[in-house]
């Protein structure tokens, strides 16, 4: 559990914004808790994207949301790449992680112009970079399920339960969140510099929903992708899991 702690704590936590005995009841499911990532003084260094289940639409439409975003993230802002997680109920999620807090109506402002150039469809909350989330690993109480973040190899196989049956294994929680890195001031102020210029957009103008830009096919080694069975194998194993997520521990 310490592990888990210090790195949800390392990509977003906010400083003194959680309590430790309750942030634990929360992965261990015994209390399900909205957890500010925003600061009293309006900061944050975390920015948390959720793509929820289309109705009346192709059951994997909100998958292909996702991952057309987090692809440009990588492929064409030259970002880090985010964590990807299921909701315990109807959602994928994305996590972006900031070296450095900015103010939350930068981060507002970000998530704008990102979901206007690669996913106008979504509709993103006016406060969606200061509402409290559900920070996985957590039990959905209206589902029963496990929130969770996944190999995003796997997203395709919860289109349909968006959540596990049984508690997530911590070590294979700490697995996917340890090689994954902060964007610097720098790269943050990059993209955004990057997004204002490529669709002339004012901060006034952020609810007016923008043409998609052109894409050039996603680079190799991004984190998103058509995976195969044995691609997913190979990368579990070499985090020391199993294809189970049982934890593999080292012979001596």
């Amino acid at each position: 559990m310490s592990k888990l702690i210090a790195e949800l704590i390392r990509l977003y936590l906010p400083d003194g914004g959680w309590l430790p005995e309750a942030l634990a009841q929360h992965l261990r499911g015994e209390a399900s808790l909205a957890i500010p990532l925003a600061t009293p003084d309006g900061r944050t260094r975390a920015m948390h994207l959720a793509f929820h289940k289309v109705r009346n639409g192709d059951e994997a439409e909100h998958w292909s949301r996702l991952c057309a975003v987090a692809n440009a993230l990588q492929g064409e802002l030259d970002l880090p790449a985010p964590a990807v997680s299921i909701s315990g109920g109807d959602a994928y999620g994305l996590w972006l992680s900031l070296a450095e807090p900015v103010a939350v109506a930068e981060a507002q402002e970000f998530l704008a112009l990102l979901c206007a150039a690669y996913c106008p469809e979504l509709k993103l909350a006016p406060d969606a970079a200061s509402a409290p989330v559900e920070l996985p690993p957590c039990l959905h109480q209206a589902s029963g399920r496990w929130a969770a973040f996944i190999h995003p190899g796997m997203g395709a196989a919860f289109t349909e339960e968006s959540g596990l049956e049984m508690m997530p294994p911590l070590a294979g929680q700490v697995a996917f969140l340890e090689g994954l890195k902060s964007m610097d001031a720098a790269q943050f102020q990059q993209a955004l510099a990057t997004l204002r210029q490529a669709h002339g957009v004012a901060p006034a103008l952020l609810a007016v929903a923008l043409p998609a830009p052109q894409r050039a096919p996603a680079p190799e080694g991004l984190l998103l992708k058509d995976a195969t069975l044995e691609d997913i194998i190979r990368h579990l194993h070499s985090k020391n899991i199993e294809p189970t997520f049982r934890h593999i521990i080292p012979a001596r």
